[in-house]
């Protein structure tokens, strides 16, 4: 069809949407168009600060992808904006103005208007406008929607007057609720979820002319207003104009106290009147309702007294504010009782539909509307992988958590939410908080005392933000390299995975649970039972996974032994959660097959919770139970009674508090399971302090990435530096010479700090503050010349140093085989080759896993081990310079080729490059004494042992260890690697003796 009958086509199809117009529908008079978006090639794909369009998605796979399209019927100019869309969460794009430019003033238009290429499906999609604040990711977002249920072009008209502030979510908890035109940042468009199509659309500008007298609304200063009963509570009603002009006619508002739960007369005094705003009233002048509440001797729940406004002459607010008159002389709500009567009083007066709702969690971006939280009574929220609040600073995410946790004060009970987040290595959804090393790292140090301080300092930083829930830490015992997600690992061997779990000491305090209400400490969650480090290579069925969310096929002795073994002492440690792996476990011999976790009513029920004593609650993982077999109702019934107690059902609340319901009703969920699973949750709630002090205690905020947590993360980076390799002592340099450096982790504080990283994936480049190892070894140095790619001239440098590794990833999406490997890419290879062929060199590694070396190891003089250092590049130069011994050792075992994966410490067959414990050192005198002192060692290893001495047994172990290593130097065989390999195995397990006999055997062996 030629584009002039599109157009008249689109003109007699107008009256089909009830805001859209096509062009005549302007007045005369109106001024001409004002361009947005021509989509001609004017407007780049840029992400901000620069201005541009980019995309969104609440995972890899849900943002659009986006071109601009030649297209002969493309309603204005040559080229169209198209893109395909199958989005199962959230996805869509935007255009923001640069940030460094002025905003936009849209106050002399009447609306803006676009073309869009209708497919008929019936699909919605949500137009928002950005206006005000500092810039378009930290602006107020205004928002309507049309539906696609057309064929062919249209253009659609907007007036501003349709917008409405969106009440779901505000990136920075919103401003001042007026649409005020004067400060625009740009749209955005949230595009249809539940399965693939294509969109186009052209044209965006715009149009007419403001009409005054549509432009002024009412708002209030908040939807929720609790008070103590006997005292008032001030409702602020303010009238406001878009373009912030004063207002052309009278407002006048109608109020009156009518329905909800309290009773007139007895709450509370009913009142009744009239506000008027005359013409002329300024934009942005308030008002004051005040509603007097009555004291009565009586215990009771919290009651709602609903203000009802009726508007003349502006538009009303999204919705009523309502007065709660606080819930008052209870049992539950006596701090002084014992929590376990204060869970029983409170539990015994909820209803199913209370009950439920404590059970589930939602992801905060997915609530439809702010008033869920009541309504659903949800007894928990989230924040996803880089779900963040914008600006993403400590402020904002406490601002936006105390706004939900207001919502909560509209139930019954007032029973607060609890708000959780993926904090893996330091409060790592924060731009500018403190990065730890990533567990693997941690497990390099051997040190549990680093490991308790650096979960300490995690928790202080996570709970300065308002959230007292943290998903960590990850016990997993990852055994294949290829895994995804072995970063989160502490290391291959059980024994190792036990000692770092002084972590959940950091995170919680003491095992009684009597320090969580201090607002330095989090609840903690063990994850992900059981044996997600297990997960056979090309098991998995999600996605293009290999190995993650898999099959773990081991024998019941195994499985105790290597997978099992961490969870007792978290448990033992008064670890609050325990989140359940996305894996399948496949227990060789008892016939049943592979088994979802997430149902697993043998191992949750069973071991965790009668066996092990757990009595925290478990919470599953992200959308986990749409993985079970069977129908929506049968993966909500099956999973609660394997024994989940709380669902993370990120954008299905709704269909999961319904469906738990009705479970429950119908006989196939007991009423005694609920109860169970609610008193667990219940009771770490009280724990927590949360009904005493549910909004953010900000008071620790100011330490978030100080240079004293950062000095905890400066020193857990330096203790993770593994030595692999040291010929000729080229390690640790000296200030005197002159430093190369190269290679494409040198100065990257996103490949150093990895995946899960300000978003879920992570990111290369300057996503955080911090320091890199070039800057650190700045500091630490002198002389220092960098090329990323070894480009400049290398003649004149006494040493090279060349960083090279991964760039970041998590979870499946960093499989092996699913676009990643284990070998340094060409660039990483060129470099190494280039500088190492050029003068004595140190490559480091910065990786979450690790990395084959191959032919090159012959060229490089020193190999380090680096793991994922976090954002303390200081720590890793204060080894490379000296400052601080190389002490680190591989708490995995180093493959020679992928051919032997997967290889772990006592394995039959073993024959690794570097083996399990291995960690040369650059102390100034390593012991010596061949076998004679080995002999006088495993004397004194023998005392330490039958003394319980912890302290004399890993030094004298250690000594015995770095005696061993100096004879086997690079010359390590599987004879010598083996009983290497497993002395460090004897020695966390308290073995000294037979540790020391290990090593002597190695020793021989060389």
């Amino acid at each position: 069809m030629r584009r002039t009958a599109l157009l008249v086509s689109a003109t007699l199809l107008t009256g089909l949407l009830p805001f859209a117009v096509a062009g005549p529908a302007s007045g005369a008079d109106d001024p001409a168009p004002v361009p947005v978006d021509n989509f001609e090639g004017e407007i780049p794909f840029a992400n901000p600060p620069a201005e541009g369009i980019f995309t969104w998605g609440s995972d890899t796979d849900d943002p659009p992808t986006l071109e601009l399209a030649a297209r002969d019927d493309a309603p204005q100019g040559e080229k169209v904006l198209s893109g395909t869309y199958d989005i199962s969460g959230y996805g869509g794009f935007t255009h923001d103005f640069a940030f460094d430019k002025p905003a936009h003033d849209w106050s002399a238009s009447k609306g803006i208007r676009f073309w869009w290429d209708g497919r008929n499906n019936g699909k919605k999609v949500n137009f928002e406008l950005k206006d005000g604040g500092a810039n378009g990711e930290a602006s107020e977002l205004w928002t309507t929607s049309f539906t696609d249920d057309w064929t062919g072009w249209k253009q659609l008209e907007i007036p501003f007057t349709d917008f409405t502030y969106r009440t779901d979510y505000q990136p920075v908890g919103g401003i001042d609720q007026i649409l005020g035109l004067t400060e625009m940042w740009g749209y955005a468009l949230t595009l249809p979820v539940g399965g693939a199509d294509q969109f186009a659309m052209d044209g965006v500008e715009l149009y007419g002319k403001a009409d005054q007298a549509l432009r002024a609304n009412v708002v209030t200063d908040a939807a929720v207003h609790p008070v103590k009963e006997g005292r008032s509570a001030a409702v602020k009603i303010t009238v406001a104009t878009t373009g912030s002009a004063p207002i052309d006619e009278p407002v006048t508002v109608a109020y009156e106290t009518a329905g909800g739960t309290g009773e007139s007369g007895k709450d509370y005094t009913p009142v009744q009147g009239e506000l008027t705003f005359p013409a002329g009233t300024a934009s942005g002048t308030s008002r004051t309702v005040t509603v007097a509440t009555l004291r009565d001797k009586a215990g009771e729940n919290a009651e709602t007294v609903p203000l009802k406004l009726t508007v003349t002459g502006a538009k009303a607010p999204a919705e009523n504010p309502q007065v709660v008159i606080d819930a008052h002389g209870l049992p539950y709500l006596d701090a002084k009782l014992p929590v376990k009567k204060r869970v029983a009083d409170l539990l015994s007066r909820m209803s199913l539909a209370e009950k439920a709702g404590q059970m589930t969690q939602a992801e905060r971006g997915a609530l439809t509307a702010p008033g869920d939280i009541a309504s659903y009574d949800l007894g928990s929220l989230l924040s996803g992988g880089g779900s963040t609040p914008t600006p993403n600073t400590p402020e904002a995410w406490a601002k936006m958590i105390d706004g939900f946790q207001l919502r909560a004060q509209a139930t019954r009970f007032q029973i607060p939410l609890i708000y959780g987040v993926d904090a893996v290595h330091g409060h790592n959804n924060l731009v500018g908080a403190t990065i730890m090393p990533h567990n693997i790292g941690i497990g390099a140090t051997r040190d549990p005392q680093v490991a308790y301080e650096a979960g300490k300092v995690t928790a202080a930083e996570v709970r300065a933000t308002g959230i007292p829930w943290d998903f960590a830490p990850c016990l997993c015992v990852t055994r294949d390299e290829r895994w995804g997600r072995t970063y989160e690992s502490f290391g291959e061997d059980p024994a190792l995975v036990e000692s770092m779990e002084t972590v959940i000491q950091g995170l919680q305090g003491a095992p009684s649970g009597k320090d969580l209400k201090r607002n330095d400490k989090v609840l903690a969650t063990a994850k992900h039972f059981v044996a997600d480090g297990g997960t056979e290579y090309g098991s998995s069925t999600t996605g293009t996974y290999t190995i993650d969310q898999g099959i773990t096929k081991v024998t019941r002795q195994e499985l105790e032994a290597v997978h099992l073994a961490p969870y007792q002492d978290a448990v033992d440690r008064g670890v609050g959660t325990v989140m359940p792996s996305y894996s399948s476990l496949d227990i060789l011999g008892d016939s049943e097959g592979p088994v979802k976790m997430h149902a697993d009513a043998a191992m949750i029920n069973g071991v965790l919770k009668d066996r092990m004593g757990f009595d925290g609650f478990v919470i599953s993982d992200w959308q986990a139970i749409d993985q079970i077999p069977g129908d929506y109702a049968s993966d909500v019934r099956t999973s609660v009674n394997a024994g989940l107690d709380m669902i993370m059902v990120p954008y299905a609340y709704k269909d999961f508090h319904k469906t738990l319901s009705d479970e429950v009703t119908a006989g196939r969920i007991s009423g005694k399971r609920i109860d169970d699973a609610v008193s667990r949750i219940l009771t770490q709630k009280f724990k927590l302090g949360l009904f005493e002090k549910p909004y953010a205690d900000t008071s620790g905020a100011s330490a978030i990435g100080s240079a004293k947590h950062r000095a905890v993360a400066r020193e857990a980076a330096a203790e993770s530096q593994v030595l692999l390799k040291n010929a000729g002592g080229v390690l640790p340099l000296k200030k005197s010479q002159k430093v190369y450096v190269a290679g494409s982790n040198a100065d990257d504080i996103g490949n150093q700090a990895g995946g899960w990283t300000i978003t879920w994936q992570g990111s290369s480049g300057k996503i955080t503050d911090g320091t890199t190892i070039l800057e650190g070894m700045r500091k630490a140095g002198s002389a220092v010349t960098y090329s990323k790619d070894a480009s400049a001239p290398t003649d004149g440098h006494d040493v090279g140093v060349v960083v090279v590794g991964e760039t970041p990833y998590a979870e499946g999406i960093g499989d092996v085989g699913n676009g990643n490997d284990l070998a340094f890419s060409a660039a990483d290879r060129a470099a190494v080759d280039k500088v190492c062929g050029a003068m004595k060199c140190a490559v480091l590694i910065v990786s979450g896993r690790p990395q084959l070396v191959g032919d090159q190891l012959g060229d490089i003089d020193a190999l380090v081990a680096s793991w994922l250092p976090g954002t303390e590049g200081d720590g890793v130069a204060d080894v490379l310079y000296g400052k601080r011994a190389f002490t680190g050792q591989l708490p995995l075992t180093w493959p020679k080729s992928e051919a032997q994966l997967p290889i772990n410490v006592g394995d039959a067959s073993y024959d690794p490059q570097f083996p399990y414990g291995w960690g040369l050192t650059t102390l100034t005198s390593v012991p010596g004494g061949g076998t004679s002192a080995l002999k006088a060692l495993a004397v004194a290893a023998a005392v330490a042992e039958k003394a319980g001495s912890e302290t004399a047994g890993r030094a004298i172990v250690t000594k015995a260890r770095l005696l061993v290593q100096q004879k086997m130097g690079q010359t390590i065989t599987a004879a010598s690697a083996k009983p290497f390999a497993d002395a460090d195995h004897l020695l966390l397990t308290g073995r000294y003796g037979q540790a020391v006999a290990k090593l002597t055997a190695a020793y021989r062996a060389v």
